[in-house]
């Protein structure tokens, strides 16, 4: 784990220290759910995603909102405070387009400029000696249909096809290379090749393990080799495991050095157990049982990539039992500590998100590690609920 060496590379993986962090959400996808009022003073009112709002704008309107978000949605106080908290790791979503020449000028309408902000997180980052990951979170012609989270409402996920895989290659191998060649990306120990893929078993997902992974693997290999990376500094190749739903990421592939595995679990949407079953769950107990017995094993090293402190749709503000949040916080501060002991079980942890804006009108911590440390819900010494014993009796 990184030591906040400021001269220091630091790729290695720990296995004796569980990564704890946060992602940086709608840092450089923003997602208009969970950051309203800072979509809207950007002026993307209206729209659903940053294609839809760059059309509406114009790209020269749209690069100026987006400088400004991008230079205050995560500061540099930002990071010093989730230092200060006991964090030690960072997910940086990142959409393709942040590599700009791969962007088809014609067709597609995407912020500018994004490249000088991802250094500038990533060398504060770094200093404060926080391990980092990026994370091809929006691919190129979308992974997944219809939602915001890859840039754009796309009707299908256009993704999967050759001339698509082709793009996403190039933008692994670039990335890559800045990671090597540039000292603020030096704590950069994982690149995830596609977060959130479609799932279940079809054409889309076989190619995927098939074609994509093995060649993504392999090129961004081959770009290390050409930079003459050692051994014990490449990068981890991060994938979706297999619990996410999309087949075994491990089985076409002919070399798995320094592969990693990403598990989202958002208990909100799961049908484990009947948690969400009106019959048999839907009640803070039923949650918290969940939490206590849940086995996130499987492809290995595993890092719970996304989490939060969210319960079903509709649950999160008309039940008394988890509504209003702040009358409940004792609770939720039970949840959390049972999730993370669960998830440290693998190799750790990364809570989504550290920021969010308004959500349906309401600031809602849930979905805020720093806000859910004002409120109470999440210690400030993280310690306080590493060490924990919220499953006593369950």
């Amino acid at each position: 784990m990184p030591r906040g060496d400021q001269n220091e590379t630091m790729r290695w993986l720990s296995a004796t220290l569980p990564l704890r962090g946060v992602n940086l959400g709608s840092q450089f996808i923003v997602e208009p759910w969970m950051a309203s009022d800072e979509w809207n003073s950007m002026g993307c009112g209206g729209t659903a995603s940053e294609f839809d709002c760059v059309s509406k704008l114009g790209q020269t309107q749209a690069n100026k909102a987006w400088a400004m978000h991008w230079n205050t949605w995560t500061t540099q106080e930002d990071i010093s405070k989730m230092r200060s908290y006991g964090l030690n790791a960072i997910r940086i979503p990142v959409g393709y387009w942040i590599r700009e020449d791969l962007v088809y000028s014609n067709s597609e309408h995407f912020p500018q400029g994004g490249l000088h902000y991802l250094e500038q997180i990533c060398g504060w980052a770094s200093n404060a000696g926080l391990y980092i990951i990026i994370d091809l979170h929006g691919a190129p012609g979308a992974q997944v249909a219809r939602n915001a989270d890859t840039g754009q409402i796309a009707s299908t996920p256009g993704f999967y096809v050759d001339y698509q895989y082709e793009r996403a290659y190039k933008f692994l191998e670039w990335m890559a290379n800045i990671i090597h060649t540039d000292k603020s990306y030096r704590n950069v120990g994982m690149l995830e090749i596609l977060s959130q893929p479609v799932q279940g078993s079809n054409s889309e997902t076989d190619s995927m393990r098939q074609t994509f992974y093995p060649t993504a693997w392999a090129r961004i290999r081959a770009a290390e080799a050409a930079l003459k990376i050692s051994p014990n500094n490449l990068l981890h190749i991060q994938m979706m495991n297999a619990k996410w739903g999309s087949g075994d990421p491990h089985q076409h592939l002919t070399d798995d050095t320094f592969a990693a595995y990403d598990d989202h679990r958002y208990l909100k949407y799961s049908d484990d157990n009947g948690i969400n079953d009106p019959g048999t769950g839907r009640t803070p107990a039923a949650y918290l049982k969940e939490s206590c017995h849940d086995d996130r094993g499987g492809n290995w090293p595993t890092v719970v990539g996304e989490f939060s402190l969210s319960v079903a749709d509709d649950l999160e503000w008309n039940s008394s039992e988890f509504a209003p949040p702040d009358s409940h916080v004792g609770w939720y501060a039970k949840w959390f500590a049972a999730q993370i002991q669960a998830y440290e079980k693998q190799d750790g942890w990364i809570f989504w998100s550290w920021k969010v804006d308004y959500i349906a009108g309401r600031n809602d911590w849930r979905w805020s590690y720093q806000a859910a440390v004002t409120a109470g819900a999440i210690p400030q010494n993280l310690k306080d609920a590493v060490n924990s014993n919220p499953c006593a009796g369950i």
